[in-house]
């Protein structure tokens, strides 16, 4: 009777099957694993349970600029489209930054002119404020119970929330450092200032979250820029260090709240205005970076006045500040002057549109007017890099962002991932069948695996080492150990049952020989 054969699938087959499976599995588990992460601080989420940890408000307000995002690496910021007419946003870094990257930015800024905000309070900006000579505290900053400059909280009830010291106010200027100015501090911008852009001789209050300090080291580290202190605590502020630490005070405005870096003079290129000769051409733009010690401060439950009310802020009308004697930014010595102006605080979106509104490029003489007076022409990027995937989403994550470093065109990036399924599938299919291989040290050398060695040279091959053993042992070359004499051999070797191995003819079982080898590792030792 004919024995039938079974057919069975090449190792290619498997080999493909396993690549499918695999690729379902990964999409099926980063898919699941995703949608069970909360993102914070992105002004792409809508979830309504941590709706006010959001940047969605901030992003809607800035909607005539042409707003964008980026989920790779800040090493990219220097190879954008117009980096002297992009601002980016990099809120709540969970993960610090590494050296390169803070040099990328560091190069964006004062080479490319580029405009930077980095809202953090944490350590986790250090490395990036490091290179501006700015200095990240790692402890949120502690103001009087009595004096101090917090803001009032009430619950959903209206009853007082405990007063928390570390809910800073602040009033901060937009173009001028706070120490520089006279009488003119004391007034408020109107929305009619930010509007037409009439910020210098004025200021608005901001409310922070538990802000960190930040403090410039070394004014004169770099030249031809120029360094603002926006916003301060005040001078009885410190440094919440802990149980157990003292709390340092750092001194009169050396407490930073934000800081403002330029460096004008930057040459780039655009479109010029017909005073400039109307062609592309080169033309003088400034660099801006802004420290910010605090990411709650573009999150929308401070970004809008109306949801900021809602979770509770008070204004300075509040009779919580009365009650309890302390001081709100329009009663402070160091706050606004209510008979100048309103000082209704109106959300930090006021106080943050004007400031991006200063630092682009729309006042450059220089550039085009129909790009200067065409918002759209600038473009705001978020940067959503600076997250914490999860231990199983991570690979897919840096995977992409391996993949924008080679190119940000959305076509090109699929093609790259496809060619590399198709590179992958094809190396499976070349693969040749063999079946009897082993990889000897090179992987990508393959040697057939070498007929068996016959048992009757065991002794002769033990015989072999072993006198190697003892040549080594010895320090002889193999041309001295020849023209030893046997005896001279013995002598040197000196164990009896290894003198036999050497000297006799007897034959030895396997077994004697595997009694032997222990002895032979032991001798000289």
């Amino acid at each position: 009777m004919a024995e039938v054969e079974k057919s069975k699938l090449s190792l290619e087959a498997w080999l493909m099957i396993g690549l499918v499976v695999s690729v379902a599995l990964s999409t099926v588990i980063i898919a699941v694993v995703s949608s069970g992460k909360t993102t914070v601080f992105s002004p792409y989420q809508n979830d309504d349970e941590y709706a006010d940890q959001q940047l969605t408000l901030m992003r809607e307000s800035l909607k005539d600029f042409n707003v964008a995002n980026t989920m790779s690496t800040p090493m990219l910021v220097n190879d954008w489209q117009n980096p002297h007419r992009t601002l980016l946003v990099i809120a709540a870094p969970e993960k610090p930054f590494d050296a390169a990257e803070a040099a990328a930015l560091h190069d964006f800024v004062t080479k490319r002119g580029g405009k930077v905000i980095l809202a953090a309070n944490s350590t986790n900006a250090q490395l990036v404020a490091e290179e501006f000579g700015v200095k990240y505290f790692d402890s949120p900053v502690r103001d009087d119970i009595n004096t101090g400059r917090y803001y009032e909280v009430t619950a959903d009830d209206g009853t007082r929330v405990s007063p928390d010291t570390r809910k800073l106010w602040s009033v901060a200027s937009v173009t001028r450092d706070i120490s520089t100015m006279g009488d003119e501090k004391a007034v408020p911008c109107s929305e009619d200032d930010v509007n037409q852009e009439r910020v210098e001789n004025c200021r608005m209050p901001v409310l922070f979250h538990r802000p960190t300090a930040i403090q410039v080291l070394d004014e004169q580290g770099e030249s031809g820029r120029s360094i603002h202190v926006l916003a301060a605590a005040s001078t009885s502020a410190e440094i919440d260090a802990g149980k157990g630490e003292s709390n340092p005070t750092l001194g009169e405005g050396e407490t930073g709240l934000i800081i403002r870096i330029d460096y004008p003079g930057q040459t780039v290129l655009d479109q010029r205005s017909l005073d400039f000769g109307g062609d592309i051409g080169e033309i003088t733009a400034t660099g801006s970076i802004v420290f910010v010690s605090d990411h709650s401060v573009l999150a929308n439950h401070l970004w809008d006045q109306d949801m900021a009310e809602e979770t509770g802020k008070m204004q300075c009308d509040s009779e919580l500040y009365i009650q309890h004697g302390h001081m709100c930014w329009d009663t402070d010595s160091e706050g606004l002057n209510k008979g100048l102006g309103d000082t209704t605080w109106r959300g930090n979106e006021m106080y943050f549109t004007a400031l991006i509104n200063d630092m682009m490029e729309f006042d450059n003489e220089q550039l085009s007017a129909t790009i200067a007076r065409n918002t759209g022409s600038f473009n705001i990027v978020f940067d959503e890099s600076r997250h914490v995937s999860s231990t199983l989403s991570m690979p897919f994550t840096e995977a992409m962002g391996a993949i924008v470093l080679l190119t940000s065109d959305a076509v090109l990036k699929w093609l790259i991932i496809l060619n590399l399924f198709a590179l992958l599938a094809i190396a499976i299919m070349v693969v040749p069948e063999k079946e009897n291989w082993r990889h000897v040290f090179d992987l990508t050398r393959f040697r057939e695996r070498p007929t068996k060695l016959d048992p009757s040279h065991y002794q002769r091959r033990t015989r072999e080492a072993f006198l190697n053993k003892v040549r080594n042992f010895n320090d002889l070359t193999r041309d001295d150990f020849a023209r030893k004499s046997p005896a001279e051999v013995m002598q040197m070797i000196r164990e009896p049952r290894l003198v036999e191995l050497v000297s006799s003819n007897r034959v030895y079982s396997s077994e004697e020989l595997r009694e032997l080898i222990p002895h032979i590792r032991r001798w000289g030792n």
